[in-house]
């Protein structure tokens, strides 16, 4: 009935569907399954993508050839970029979404695809054999063969669903549990958890009185996330940030003991950074209010999301304490928040590619790994879809570095630490951010993709269009000087110093708050060049003359951790030989079995003194 499919994915939400398209941009032949066509790529939670350090991941993805960026800019609302205050390595991408459109818009991006086929049914096992993945079973019993499996099944592993004291399988409202892959992998030896994530309940926006929230419009240049030709958002529609109240806070504390976060009911962690009302109001309780933000699940519904109301309380606790809210006192309820408990493997059993030591051919992304988010699931899925092709075709793995991208970041710290609590991305994961901005996600990525074979022509043409803009505006800036008749307005209006002599434009912009708009005000030679480029190549050269300093010493220390990633390691090697070694080292080298020195300096629990011993034992 089935060929033998190079890469058989399973599940397809967000990481399932980028790791559907990079193995087969790459040339595999692609099988998706998941349980129901019509839920391809849903959002699950908040119609949103990006935000802080997302937003660089959701760039990342574009960059190396992945669809999410392209998906959110046919399908956004609203555009904000976040921290703009703050230096660039902070600002953040942020779209809200048309939750309909979205899913839409990779479905058909997905169908269009020649090497990608379809299956709709429960995956209940995998088929191994000498050690290896090579098919996949169903439900039906029906054996799929294939020669590597990617499991991206979100929150469906034996998921159950809480609502006050009710609950019930399922692996997202209205949708049951995947039953019998926990239970396989388990017995092939692999550790498994409980993780908890929840959704707050939706409420009909017709019901709600606007004029009592704050309005939060989108920017008004809206940039996007793909540096392919998309469009750029019209007509946005805009979010509203509302409060909770100490009476919201007394309506929700009468729901506690019907609780499954507080009466044991729950045993899997929730993510640390997302907690639920009820949480919020309990390990905060000297606050006397809570900031939400309500926002529209797209152009044609009136459906809304109450961002930060997340909650398993009973459903009539949670709409009489919805109800409170200020512009809410009318509310009606389209369907009650609910946290799911869902099965997770510690990803310390994964290698950097992925792939699963236990089983060869057998890769993990998602949720599955403890993580939580649609931007950092969408990038294990790339990055798993990738080397799941390579793996068959007997090619080195793709491993992207800590010091080349936020996706580095996010794997690096899942294999080498692990995750107790759902993982999420932040800026201040990476310690090289000033070289991992939003920005510059394609000069970094789009030849590696290329390298790779993702057949990238068109985004590495505009790669060079940018870097040689960027060049030449940085070089017209240390050639060309100015007078101070010509800088005295400017510079006494944003209350720096005047000039003594002519100086090079250089200079002047690296004084703070002067900018390239404000220089090109008063250097019409300037304003002329610039005219030609885009503004996305102007702020690459201008952050690039104002950030040198840090830029400079953030690649120094790059090149020193580089030279302990050059050192590699023998997966079989014998730790416990090393007495000298402190003994959780010997346990968690061990377990993880590093592949450089480099990666071994990163693993929890090795020491400084460790990694002397090992440099010591290497000849070093």
């Amino acid at each position: 009935m089935f060929p033998t499919y190079d890469v058989i994915v399973v599940g397809a939400g967000h990481a399932g569907c980028e790791a559907a398209v990079a193995a087969a941009n790459l040339g595999s032949k692609v099988m998706l399954v998941t349980m129901n066509m019509q839920t391809i790529a849903q959002m699950s939670c908040n119609p949103a993508m990006g935000g802080v350090a997302k937003g660089q991941i959701v760039r990342e993805v574009d960059a190396l050839g992945g669809y999410s960026g392209i998906v959110t800019d046919h399908s956004m609302v609203q555009f904000r970029m976040l921290n703009l205050s703050k230096g660039p390595a902070m600002w953040s991408p942020r779209a809200q979404s048309d939750r309909m459109q979205f899913a839409r818009k990779w479905r058909n991006m997905l169908e269009a695809h020649p090497n990608i086929d379809f299956w709709q049914e429960m995956v209940t096992g995998i088929v191994v054999k000498d050690g290896r993945a090579v098919g996949v079973r169903t439900g039906m019993g029906i054996e799929i063969p294939t020669k590597a499996v990617v499991l991206t099944n979100g929150t469906f592993l034996n998921g159950l669903i809480h609502i006050g004291d009710k609950q019930f399988g399922g692996g997202r409202a209205g949708e049951k549990a995947s039953k019998g892959i926990t239970e396989q992998l388990i017995e092939l030896g692999f550790k498994s958890g409980r993780m908890k994530t929840g959704t707050p309940p939706r409420i009909d926006g017709r019901s709600l009185d606007w004029d009592k929230m704050e309005l939060q419009a989108g920017d008004e240049n809206p940039s996007k996330f793909s540096y392919t030709d998309t469009p750029v958002v019209e007509n946005q529609l805009p979010c509203h940030i509302a409060y909770t109240n100490q009476q919201v806070h007394d309506v929700l504390k009468t729901g506690f003991d019907r609780s499954p976060m507080f009466n044991g009911r729950i045993r899997g962690l929730g993510p640390r950074y997302c907690p639920s009302i009820e949480d919020k109001i309990d390990r905060f309780a000297q606050r006397d209010r809570h900031q939400l933000f309500v926002e529209p699940e797209g152009r044609d519904t009136c459906e809304i999301y109450v961002n930060g109301f997340s909650s398993s309380l009973p459903e009539d606790v949670q709409f009489k304490a919805l109800r409170l809210i200020p512009g809410f006192e009318n509310a009606k309820m389209f369907r009650p928040g609910y946290a799911i408990e869902y099965d997770f493997f510690p990803p310390t059993q994964l290698r950097l590619s992925l792939e699963t030591r236990l089983v060869n051919n057998l890769f993990f992304a998602g949720q599955i790994n403890g993580t939580t988010g649609y931007e950092e699931a969408a990038c294990q899925g790339l990055m798993a879809g990738i080397n799941a092709h390579l793996k068959i075709n007997e090619e080195a793995p793709f491993v992207l570095k800590r010091s080349e991208a936020y996706i580095g970041v996010l794997i690096d710290d899942l294999v080498n630490k692990g995750t107790e609590e759902p993982y999420r991305m932040f800026t201040s994961r990476a310690e090289y951010r000033i070289l991992l901005r939003q920005d510059n996600a394609d000069l970094r990525l789009t030849p590696l993709a290329q390298k790779l074979g993702m057949q990238l022509d068109e985004r590495m043409e505009r790669v060079d269009k940018k870097q040689a803009a960027a060049k030449e505006i940085e070089d017209y800036f240390r050639q060309n000087s100015i007078t101070p008749e010509d800088a005295k307005e400017l510079l006494e209006n944003k209350k720096s110093a005047p000039l003594k002599q002519k100086v090079k434009l250089h200079s002047v912009l690296l004084r703070p708050h002067l900018y390239i708009q404000d220089i090109r005000q008063i250097a019409p030679g300037l304003d002329e060049m610039l005219k030609k480029y885009p503004k996305e190549f102007i702020d690459l050269a201008e952050i690039n003359m104002k950030y040198a300093g840090y830029i400079k010493k953030e690649e120094e220390l790059v090149d020193k951790m580089n030279r302990l990633e050059k050192l590699h390691l023998k997966e079989d090697f014998d730790y416990n030989k090393l007495v000298s070694l402190s003994a959780e080292a010997r346990e968690k080298l061990t377990e993880i079995k590093p592949v450089t020195i480099g990666q071994a300096s990163r693993i929890s629990g090795v020491s400084p003194a460790d990694i002397s011993v090992l440099l010591v034992h290497m000849g070093r």
